[in-house]
C-alpha cells in the first residue's frame, strides 16, 4: 500500500477567512486534524479501535508550512502518509492542495506519541500496530 492516501476534502467558506481575505491558520489546523483521523481509519486503526487496545496517539509536535493562500470558495484536498516510525512515536506528513489546479497550499509534519489511556503516559508502540504501520510506511 506504500502510498499517500486522500484523507480529507474541504471547502474554504467565507467564515474561514480572516481580515486579509484568506483562510485563517486555525482552519488549516482543523482540516489537517480531521485528515489525520481519516488516515488512521483508512488502515483499520480508527481512534475507537486503538482505544479498545488501551492506547491512543497524542500529538507531541506539529509544523505547518503555509505555501499558497486559500480564498473563499476554493476546494481543498488533503493527502496524508505515515512517514517514520520510532519506539513510542511516529511521523505523519500531510499535503493540502487546491483541488482544481493542484497548487500546494500547505504541508504539515506531525509527531504522534503512543499514549496509554489509563496511566496517561507515553508507551512503546504495540507490536501489532507497528506491523500494520510498516506495511503502509512511505519513505521521505
Amino acid at each position: 500500500m506504500n502510498k499517500w492516501m486522500e484523507t480529507n476534502r474541504a471547502v474554504v467558506h467565507p467564515w474561514n477567512c480572516d481580515v486579509l481575505g484568506h483562510m485563517n491558520v486555525r482552519w488549516y489546523a482543523h482540516i489537517f486534524d480531521d485528515a489525520e483521523f481519516h488516515l488512521w481509519s483508512s488502515i483499520g486503526l480508527s481512534h475507537a479501535t486503538l482505544k479498545k487496545e488501551g492506547v491512543v496517539t497524542v500529538i507531541a509536535n506539529t509544523n505547518t508550512d503555509f505555501l499558497h493562500e486559500a480564498s473563499a470558495g476554493e476546494l481543498l484536498t488533503v493527502k496524508s502518509a505515515f512517514t517514520k516510525l520510532g519506539n513510542k512515536s511516529l511521523f505523519i506528513s500531510q499535503q493540502m492542495t487546491n483541488s482544481e489546479n493542484n497548487n500546494l497550499v500547505a504541508k504539515q509534519e506531525v509527531v504522534c506519541v503512543f499514549f496509554n489511556i489509563n496511566s496517561r503516559k507515553a508507551v512503546p508502540m504495540p507490536d501489532d500496530i507497528r506491523t500494520k504501520l510498516e506495511t503502509v510506511l512511505v519513505e521521505q
